[in-house]
């Protein structure tokens, strides 16, 4: 469903290289989580294969399609959460989320779902309010309300546990599992190592732009020879130079 081939992102004239040579393919009905230290090209990987970012080289293919060649189609299949959602802020919430339908050109059956999926984050009774009064914990939940209107094949999420109260936080995590089940494709970043170790079929590691290991838990463990270890110690033993070298880690 997501094929990363080759793909290179540099920064001030190619000083700063952000993301190098990665390549990876993530299965459909995966949850696969992407992990990495402050600065390792997380959030850039994701802006690229979005289209909000062009690679310098290398392709991304979304479900066998292009999103340099065939941007529009490709993002009609994606939901996005980005780690700073952006709104209009004097529309309501429910304006803005009609405004994502009406830009996905959603048939009005499929709007009729908005309420329940609303309810299931608590934002129902919020929805009238201007975007602007929310608190940041309500301005997550509603990107996410945002992200999954169009019931999208892929889900990408960067930090979407952040700023979450505990009970939007399972009840996220119990939506990705259900879409994951239904044979969509979630791929998130996140700083919270429990949550990759409880919810994630597979994780990425990436360091300095470059995709150091790409596994499940149970095959990372057996080639750490550790096999009860954390993924947080995985982590940082996957990452260890990088300590040494003084960089900082997002746990």
């Amino acid at each position: 469903m997501i094929q990363f081939q080759d793909v290179s992102k540099s920064y001030n004239n190619g000083e700063v290289q952000a993301v190098k040579n990665l390549s990876l393919t993530v299965a459909s009905g995966e949850l696969f989580g992407f992990l990495g230290p402050n600065g390792a090209g997380k959030t850039t990987t994701i802006k690229i294969m979005t289209g909000l970012l062009k690679p310098d080289s290398g392709t991304i293919l979304l479900n066998g399609m292009d999103i340099k060649r065939k941007p529009l189609q490709a993002k009609r299949i994606i939901g996005y959460v980005p780690d700073e959602p952006v709104f209009y802020e004097k529309m309501t919430g429910i304006q803005f989320l009609t405004f994502i339908a009406d830009v996905f050109d959603m048939p009005q059956e499929y709007r009729r779902n908005l309420p329940e999926l609303a309810e299931k984050f608590e934002m129902d009774t919020a929805l009238a309010d201007v975007v602007s009064s929310y608190s940041h914990g309500m301005r997550q939940k509603l990107a996410i309300l945002a992200a999954l209107i169009h019931n999208p094949k892929i889900l990408i999420l960067d930090e979407p546990i952040v700023g979450l109260d505990p009970k939007a936080s399972f009840m996220l995590k119990e939506t990705l599992r259900s879409l994951c089940g239904e044979g969509k494709t979630v791929f998130f970043s996140t700083h919270v190592m429990e949550v990759a170790e409880k919810l994630c079929d597979r994780v990425g590691i990436i360091s300095r732009g470059e995709l150091i290991a790409a596994a499940p838990l149970k095959e990372l463990r057996a080639e750490a020879g550790e096999k009860n270890a954390s993924l947080e110690k995985l982590f940082l033993e996957i990452t260890g130079s990088l300590k040494e070298a003084g960089q900082n880690y997002e746990l």
